[in-house]
């Protein structure tokens, strides 16, 4: 039997069950098991667990047939537990380096009946908190009773921050009961009846503050049961305790932080509850409080007890609005004068915007849909493909595009469009019930009622994005991640192009879309390729049939230079030899929008400004890239790539990954110039074993390129057919 078994219950937790198991299983130390319970989750968590259960012996994965809630999913795993202690932990945190060896230590030292571990809280956009518990616990005896220490009542009442002995819990027949606030009638009695308890002050545990999805962000009445949760938790109190007289104070004050937070809290509470909900917490009040032994905390909380006690709820509101106008006070003093620059700029974009105002006043326009792609730069992408099968399938619908004055130009002929700034483009954003964008529109633009917000992205993710970033501060060129979830809030769907970028996105940007994982709708041209469509493309290209492609798509770098590149083309062009040509396409981060495609030079053609970047991927014979999403792409043409990674590490660390490409690459690697030039001279990329690699990627990203993901989205958001 393990020193500790984990018991883990898994439901709708996929964007951060695999930074939680890693944490666990990378720790030093190793007599531990984890005890999955997949709770029915309709998302990918299911798949997760049985791809870590299956390498790793030590974690076990029970899968219910239906949705029990997080209390009868932690009973479950409890009855499977097999270790000396049991450690409840929440899936969508993860352990701090080294907590486990810490916890052991000081059970092995202590033979502690409840061990009590410190924590931070990690926000959503960066920030990190750390407690006073872990101060608090720094002071507390060795070891101890709730009597001897009651001040432990005062740490935040969760079970993932007690190790429990799971033969207390036996004997004691203690079970978390259904419901919300299920800890509170689980950790107060199993601490009363704990004859010894220790304390670590040090974080174990990064207690994640999700943006959306937790119920502490969830408003609804469902909020009263923590009522019910309190009664219980004072019955077992007086039930197992030996000195409940001497608990009685701490637990009440306890008691009456926990409603006030409640109550006081718009995310949670209703507005038309809360008077309701004020009088349950009289009620309680005058029925809990201890007849000697407890005197009201100073501050703004004593005034507020007070007024409970008074049965006061006018003074009560009247109280918090108070505080909330002092708070916000302060906040405008702290914000600086703006300065007079640009008023000329300013005052025309005012003007314009207060068009846009008066649009807004008008209906939305019911056939109109409005595209754009890599902010404005032409008419390509996933909103390219989206408009094209919209036309086929919705065609009273009426498709424009948004383009920057520079590309103009380019756009296809028939196809109506707008200039960004204009005053048509103004009308478009504030009328068009569909807008469809592979990034963001900008800040000012408002989300109407009627209106329906598609981001289509514009890659499969390697690299981190979105709120993954903030761990990456070097490589994140927007840090005001509070403007980008603003921005990803108007977002009705996310196109996903596999389940791993359902994953990602969802970590990447915790919002209240709906999920599109139908496939990248700009591959569906690649799935239904012909021969004859690839030697079209090449003879446009000026490409002859028996010269070998290749195809170099670098990515971008945020901690180089503009412009400079860690691969010397024209030095790898000499090697490949007179038959090969090497077609260039640089980041579009690195292209002028009045720069012109293609431009050959000998062996090389820059093709960075070529507007249709699937003519190139069906031109090619070879991508070669770095960490590019292009790779993604091409692997559904299920033709061979290269991975020139010199700089993985860097990348990596710099950027941050989703997965590690050196395990799962999508053909052979190359981490040297020497390599890479062995690699086309041998052919090495043409080998059964680069296939089979390809086959593997294939088979994880490419699975659902079957030529009708533009379709799929097109049913689903501009005619609503749910697929249900």
């Amino acid at each position: 039997m393990p020193l500790l078994s984990v018991v883990l219950p898994v439901h709708r937790v996929q964007g951060y069950l695999r930074q939680c198991l890693d944490s666990l299983l990378e720790q030093v130390f190793t007599d531990f098991e984890v005890v999955a319970v997949d709770d029915c989750s309709p998302d990918n968590s299911g798949a997760i667990l049985a791809e870590y259960a299956a390498r790793d012996p030590r974690i076990r994965v029970v899968t219910l047939t239906e949705n029990v809630g997080l209390g009868r999913a932690r009973n479950i795993g409890l009855d499977q537990a097999t270790g000396d202690y049991v450690w409840f932990v929440d899936s969508d945190d993860w352990l701090a380096r080294g907590a486990l060896t810490a916890v052991a230590d000081r059970l092995t030292d202590t033979d502690a009946d409840v061990l009590v571990v410190g924590f931070d809280r990690v926000h959503w956009d960066g920030r990190v908190a750390r407690p006073g518990a872990g101060s608090l616990l720094s002071t507390a005896p060795r070891t101890f009773t709730v009597a001897e220490w009651p001040r432990v009542l005062s740490v935040l009442h969760v079970a993932w921050n007690k190790i429990v002995r799971r033969e207390l819990l036996i004997r004691l027949g203690l079970r978390f009961e259904s419901g919300w606030y299920e800890d509170v009638s689980f950790t107060f009695p199993v601490l009363a009846a704990a004859d010894r308890i220790s304390a670590l002050g040090r974080t174990c545990v990064h207690y994640r503050q999700r943006r959306t999805g937790a119920i502490t962000r969830t408003v609804g009445d469902r909020h009263f049961e923590i009522f019910d949760h309190w009664a219980h938790a004072f019955a077992l109190v007086e039930k197992y305790a030996e000195q409940p007289e001497v608990i009685r104070p701490q637990l009440f004050q306890r008691m009456m932080w926990h409603y006030v937070t409640v109550l006081r809290n718009p995310e949670r509470m209703p507005q038309g509850s809360r008077r309701r909900f004020f009088d349950r917490i009289v009620e309680d009040f005058h029925r809990y409080r201890p007849d000697s032994g407890y005197e009201p905390p100073p501050g703004p909380m004593g005034l507020r007890l007070r007024l409970i006690e008074r049965r006061s709820f006018l003074s009560f509101r009247v109280l918090d609005r108070a505080v909330a106008v002092a708070k916000t006070l302060n906040r405008r003093r702290r914000v600086p004068a703006l300065k007079l620059r640009g008023l000329t700029k300013r005052l025309r974009q005012a003007a314009y915007r207060g068009y846009y105002q008066l649009q807004l006043r008008l209906p939305v326009d019911d056939k109109l849909a409005l595209y754009a792609a890599y902010w404005y730069r032409g008419v390509t992408c996933n909103p390219a493909a989206i408009s094209r099968k919209a036309a086929e399938l919705a065609p009273d619908v009426h498709n424009v595009w948004v383009v920057g004055r520079a590309r103009a130009r380019s756009v296809p002929p028939g196809t109506d469009y707008v200039i960004a700034g204009s005053l048509p483009y103004y009308r478009a954003l504030a009328r068009s019930r569909w807008l469809i964008n592979n990034v963001n529109w900008p800040n000012w633009v408002v989300k109407r009622d009627g209106a329906v917000h598609l981001m289509t992205h514009h890659g499969t993710p390697l690299k981190m994005m979105g709120l993954d970033q903030v761990d990456h501060p070097a490589a994140a060129k927007d840090q005001d991640f509070h403007a980008q979830m603003r921005r990803a809030d108007r977002w009705d769907f996310s196109l996903s192009a596999n389940a791993h970028t359902t994953v990602a996105w969802e970590r990447a940007y915790p919002c209240g879309y709906e999920t599109l994982e139908s496939g990248y709708p700009r591959n569906d041209r690649l799935a239904a390729a012909s021969p004859g469509e690839t030697a079209s493309v090449r003879a446009k290209l000026g490409i002859a049939p028996t010269e070998r492609v290749v195809l170099y798509t670098p990515t971008h770098r945020e901690w180089l230079p503009l412009g400079q590149q860690v691969l010397d083309v024209e030095a790898l062009a000499d090697q490949l030899g007179p038959d090969t040509v090497l077609l260039v396409r640089a980041h579009y981060f690195y292209v002028a929008p009045e720069q012109k495609s293609p431009a050959r030079r000998g062996r090389i053609v820059d093709v960075s400004a070529h507007p249709v970047v699937e003519d190139l991927y069906l031109a090619a014979d070879v991508m070669m890239t770095d960490y590019s999403s292009a790779m993604f792409d091409f692997a559904v043409l299920d033709r061979p790539l290269v991975i020139f990674a010199p700089d993985w590490e860097a990348y990596r660390e710099l950027r941050g990954v989703y997965f590690d490409l050196m395990d799962l690459p999508p053909g052979v690697v190359a981490r040297t110039f020497a390599d890479l030039v062995a690699v086309f001279a041998t052919e090495a990329y043409a080998t059964r074993e680069a296939a089979a690699l390809r086959a593997r990627f294939r088979e994880r990203f490419c699975y659902l390129d079957d030529g009708r993901a533009a379709e799929r989205v097109v049913r689903r958001v501009l005619l609503g057919d749910s697929g249900k």
